[in-house]
């Protein structure tokens, strides 16, 4: 919509619906809490990341005041914790964890201005990221599932609420930033983006991170986007433009984007000495400081000389009080460091379906088919779709997985029976459409997100990564339980691009669980506990078993649902046990033809199933390991670790690896059949072991 005007108050009258003394304390605190950090906490080392919000506070405390709705939800940075004060957060937790400290935001497992606040019943701070604009996609998640809720739910607690993201001039430049915008604006969702633009991301001018420096300028042609601009160190151009910009939201259901100019009055950090500023640019940004203009504006206007001072005092005893308290609180108890990585009994306050109380439906590991075989990607497609008749908070979306269906038509027809609301197709980033489901599980939604191919995950990994570890960081305050699909692997041929496996990225990244099924039966069994489970989940999909006749299995049944961690024995034998998964479990089996082997298919490689593993290497005394994946740390290697850490003494033989060379799927196939690990070259290997 362009550039857009508010109608202007009367200059000198602030705003009677605003608590001006609200405003005016929770301002002094965090100028003292600031203050205290600078001269006291670093210098005494007690806080060792400190990000001063001077300047910035005012306006962020005009908004956050603003966020009244009960599922209202901000997410912000590193310099946000004004915001996080005008929501109800306590300042003894804000400065505890600063302190890194038990308790607080994370237990002290992470830096201390990164915040969360659960909050049932108000406004929540979403889990921020130390990433510069990971804040922005999993935000247009949460703005998603409150559209979802209100318009397709029914749910008429959500008409009115909002998501409100919070960045700084540096950070429009980010993919996360201009992911969330085109969701935003092509969904019209109820989301600000509401840009601090201090002029300066640590010491880049903002005039390299868009041109000549404006955001908002730049995107005044942006289509369904209301644009406003202005002085956010000025109390009453914040205040109607904070104020304006939330109610346009609420109102209009669609996103705002509020750009307002403040100063940085310290460094970017409290390392940073600011030498790439002149004097004369630091002595016109203290000009700019919002906290005398707040008190030119309210006194005498709305307090007078002695008001401002007996909530001065208050802010300062309430500074003090925090320290005091904070500094009490232990450091945590370093054995309890390895807990919440992944789900644990102890139920998360945010996130996730369970903490609605969800109660997964009767399940059992024991399949009953109907005698008919099917194909992986028509056992997929008949799961998703029994689980979505079952469950109104399962949604898909990817890249082409609407009317077309999916590249690999796992999702056809899923559409047209449930809706775009429920099975849709997204733009083109990877970022936002994993960023995206973040903020729709923190939300209390199921998304089951697709990624084409599993080299397309890489513009993701950021946001896989903190998906991982929210739970722990947080320390069970936040979890996002989400089903990534990934289709990967060779096919009829191979390629850079669309045939690579790397599961082993996934199981180093903390805090996700990771299934690679074999077969039909498997592949249900596996996705249906992902669907009903309270952690994430990257459900791997090999390409060439999805129509693979070996891996047709019949449907094993609606309640069929398989543990994650418990392998499966494929074959049975006394000589030689061969561990693998995915596509080479097929080969295993047809290599170890006439020979008295174990075959162990994984079936998930987080958890895996060590007991299975050891008992049949100790067992056997012989041990080969075979992926498709490359050689160098593949997840083979960990296996063989364990073997050799827990089973020397039982082996015959050292313990062996087959593999793909160090090298990227290669696209001819008669190279294709050179590179991965094919019957003839297992079964020359298994020979090897045994002749050892």
């Amino acid at each position: 919509m362009g550039q857009a005007a508010l109608k202007p108050d009367r200059r000198n009258a602030p705003d009677e619906s605003i608590d001006w003394k609200r405003v005016v304390h929770l301002t002094l605190l965090s100028r003292e809490l600031d203050e205290m950090e600078e001269k006291r906490l670093v210098p005494e080392k007690k806080v060792l990341y400190q990000f001063s919000a001077r300047g910035h506070d005012m306006a962020q405390i005009l908004l956050g005041l603003k966020l009244t709705g009960k599922h209202d939800a901000a997410c912000g940075y590193y310099r946000s914790r004004p915001l996080l004060l005008s929501l109800g957060v306590d300042p003894a937790d804000a400065l505890g964890s600063a302190m890194a400290r038990a308790g607080g935001y994370s237990d002290g497992r992470d830096i201390g201005v990164v915040f969360n606040y659960p909050n049932p019943n108000g406004a929540s701070a979403l889990p921020m990221c130390g990433g510069v604009g990971s804040q922005y996609t999993p935000t247009a998640g949460w703005a998603q599932a409150i559209a979802y809720f209100s318009k397709h739910l029914k749910n008429r607690d959500y008409d009115r609420d909002i998501a409100v993201v919070l960045g700084g001039d540096a950070s429009v430049a980010s993919n996360g930033f201009w992911s969330a915008l085109t969701v935003a604006t092509t969904q019209s969702l109820p989301m600000l983006f509401y840009i601090e633009d201090n002029g300066f991301g640590i010491s880049v001018p903002s005039t390299l991170q868009t041109p000549e420096g404006n955001i908002a300028a730049n995107l005044a042609a942006w289509k369904n986007l209301t644009i406003l601009d202005g002085d956010g160190s000025d109390p009453e151009e914040a205040a109607r433009l904070t104020g304006g910009a939330v109610d346009l939201v609420r109102d209009e259901r669609r996103p705002v984007l509020l750009r307002l100019r403040v100063p940085r009055l310290e460094g970017h950090s409290f390392q940073d000495t600011q030498a790439y500023k002149s004097e004369e640019l630091v002595r016109s940004e203290w000009a700019r400081d919002p906290l005398p203009r707040l008190k030119d504006y309210l006194v005498p206007a709305v307090l007078s000389e002695r008001e401002w001072e007996e909530v001065a005092g208050a802010a300062g005893a309430a500074a003090e009080q925090a320290r005091l308290e904070a500094e009490s609180r232990p450091v945590a108890d370093p054995a309890t460091l390895t807990r919440n990585v992944f789900f644990e009994g102890e139920m998360q306050a945010m996130g996730g379906q369970h903490c609605s109380g969800y109660q997964p439906p009767a399940a059992t590991d024991t399949p009953t088919g109907d005698g008919q075989r099917i194909n992986m990607v028509t056992a997929i497609r008949r799961t998703l779709d029994l689980e979505m008749s079952i469950n109104d908070k399962v949604i898909l979306f990817g890249e082409d997985i609407g009317p077309k269906g999916g590249v690999h038509a796992v999702t056809l027809g899923l559409q047209e029976k449930y809706g775009a609301a429920r099975v849709f197709d997204t733009s083109l980033s990877e970022e936002g459409i994993v960023g995206r489901a973040v903020g729709m599980a923190l939300a209390g939604l199921v998304p089951v997100p697709e990624i084409q191919f599993r080299k397309y995950a890489e513009p993701a990994m950021e946001q896989i990564n903190d998906c991982g570890t929210v739970r722990w960081r947080t320390n069970n305050r936040f979890a996002a339980p989400i089903v990534l699909r990934m289709p990967g692997g060779f096919f009829k041929c191979g390629d850079p691009w669309h045939s690579q496996t790397n599961e082993v990225a996934f199981v180093h990244q903390p805090g996700w669980k990771v299934a690679v099924p074999s077969n039909a039966e498997d592949a249900v069994g596996l996705l249906r506990t992902s669907l009903r489970g309270n952690d994430p989940v990257i459900f791997f999909e090999h390409r060439a078993m999805l129509d693979h006749a070996w891996a047709r299995r019949p449907y094993p049944g609606d309640a069929f649902a398989l543990p994650f961690g418990k392998a499966k024995f494929t074959r049975q034998g006394k000589d030689v046990t061969i561990v693998t998964w995915g596509a080479m479990v097929h080969r295993c089996e047809e290599a170890a033809e006439g020979i008295s082997a174990d075959v162990i298919d994984l079936r998930t490689l987080m958890p895996w199933d060590r007991d299975a593993v050891l008992s049949s290497v100790r067992r056997t005394r012989r041990c080969l390991i075979v992926h498709e994946d490359l050689g160098t740390a593949g997840f083979g290697a960990e296996i063989a670790a364990a073997v050799a850490d827990e089973a020397f003494i039982d082996l015959d033989a050292p313990v062996s690896r087959l593999t793909m060379p160090d090298i990227p799927s290669p696209h001819n196939p008669v190279l294709l059949d050179w590179a991965v690990p094919s019957t003839e070259r297992i079964r020359r290997k298994i020979t090897d072991l045994l002749e050892y």
